[in-house]
């Protein structure tokens, strides 16, 4: 079976349960499995005859078949209809990822069910308060939150994605060492005197000269092992409560963009220290892992491949963090900072700046991926008295959530200083 034909088999099996759901009698779930299974199917007939490469399905097709996965979802419940419209509304908007789509979702939700009388098909609410959902929040935010960007690309297409993936199901602090094997390099731990970037003269610019940068920031950027970190994370409240979930449900036992909740976790110190690889038949460094971890356990923070590359006069920062099978990459512009700093950022209106994530084809190396378009981040490294200090904020749909505040210290000036 092909992928279409599977497609629209899947729609119709969706469909028919979904018909039943919606019917009353024991004949008339019959002919609504039947009924339903015919227009699912037909929905994915239409909506993908209509796709062109490089885009997913047309959004109408993506609102019915949620729409009848609610009603599904409704058919199992026993429950009246606010209840029920509260309920598939707030599944929804929590889906839509968005902070805003997630307070919508239980209103409308509660306004859909007080609509139907008691005694109503919980399957019909649902479905009813999850299409009603859509509808309104498609009208309410228009700017896309993620968009199918390539499909199938070679690698070389996409010069702001950081082509290394995870081939196991955690990507941990020995990320750069497995990595290593597969390309054939020599791998170096922890090595002495290296930086995230070979020199920052590769990120000049039309918007950045990079003599105007304080020597201090220029040594952290390029020799990056000589210095230790300390982290004080300020999270937004409204954020907290998703983030502890998703930290031990997926960071954890991920190994990857494990973040501390607060000061106190930090306390345990953070080890800071760069992994490289040499490729066969090169003397340079191929390969930046920039690996932080918590210092009495090494349980990793950040595991993160750090890249630069020139596109049309312009230097980018290019940071892969490895997940199982892709790649999550943050590209970054960078920006003068008065006073020597200096500024990476992915909020810019150039093409290449943004957040992208992709799947790996472990076969042919092809690339299919996402624009994140909601979430932003920068980062600003600068002195202040002497030292190094640098913040990290990071936004997502414009809303602030999150800010890593770093000092930064030079063991080679000061060797007895520690995380």
């Amino acid at each position: 079976m092909n992928i279409r034909a599977g497609g629209i088999a899947l729609s119709a099996a969706v469909g028919a349960l979904a018909g039943a759901a919606l019917a009353g009698t024991a004949s008339g779930r019959r002919r609504g499995a039947a009924m339903g299974a015919a227009i699912m199917a037909g929905t994915e007939v239409v909506a993908r005859a209509r796709q062109r490469p490089g885009e997913i399905p047309d959004w109408w097709s993506r609102v019915v078949m949620s729409g009848a996965l609610a009603a599904i979802g409704g058919g199992l419940v026993k429950a009246g209809p606010v209840p029920v419209g509260v309920a598939a509304g707030a599944t929804a908007g929590a889906l839509g990822l968005r902070p805003q789509k997630v307070l919508l979702g239980p209103v409308v939700g509660a306004a859909v069910g007080m609509l139907f009388p008691k005694g109503a098909k919980p399957a019909a609410v649902a479905a009813t308060a999850v299409v009603g959902f859509r509808v309104l929040s498609a009208l309410v935010f228009r700017d896309p939150q993620v968009s199918l960007l390539a499909e199938r690309a070679r690698a070389e297409e996409l010069p702001f994605v950081v082509p290394l993936e995870a081939r196991t199901n955690r990507v941990g602090t020995g990320f750069v060492r497995e990595l290593a094997d597969v390309l054939g390099g020599t791998y170096r731990a922890d090595t002495e005197d290296e930086g995230i970037v070979a020199s920052l003269d590769e990120l000049a610019g039309p918007q950045f000269d990079p003599s105007d940068v304080d020597p201090l920031v220029r040594e952290f950027y390029e020799h990056t092992s000589r210095f230790t970190l300390t982290i004080v994370p300020e999270w937004r409240l409204w954020v907290r409560p998703g983030y502890l979930l998703y930290r031990n449900l997926v960071a954890r036992p991920l190994g990857q963009a494990n973040v501390p909740m607060n000061q106190r976790e930090t306390m345990r110190g953070v080890r800071s220290r760069i992994d490289t690889i040499t490729l066969k038949d090169q003397e340079q460094v191929g390969v930046r892992g920039w690996i932080r971890s918590f210092a009495d356990t090494d349980e990793p923070i950040y595991v993160g491949i750090y890249t630069t590359y020139r596109h049309e006069g312009r230097g980018y920062v290019s940071v892969g963090f490895p997940v199982p099978h892709g790649s999550f990459t943050a590209t970054l512009l960078p920006l003068p900072r008065p006073g020597g700093g200096l500024v990476l950022t992915s909020r810019s209106d150039l093409a290449h700046p943004g957040h992208y994530l992709s799947s790996i084809d472990p076969r042919t190396r092809d690339l299919t991926t996402l624009a994140v378009h909601g979430f932003t981040e920068q980062l600003d490294v600068h002195t202040e008295d002497g030292r190094l200090h640098a913040e990290h904020a990071f936004s997502l749909y414009g809303l602030p959530f999150l800010t890593l505040r770093y000092t930064i210290t030079s063991s080679r000036t000061e060797p007895n200083a520690g995380p």
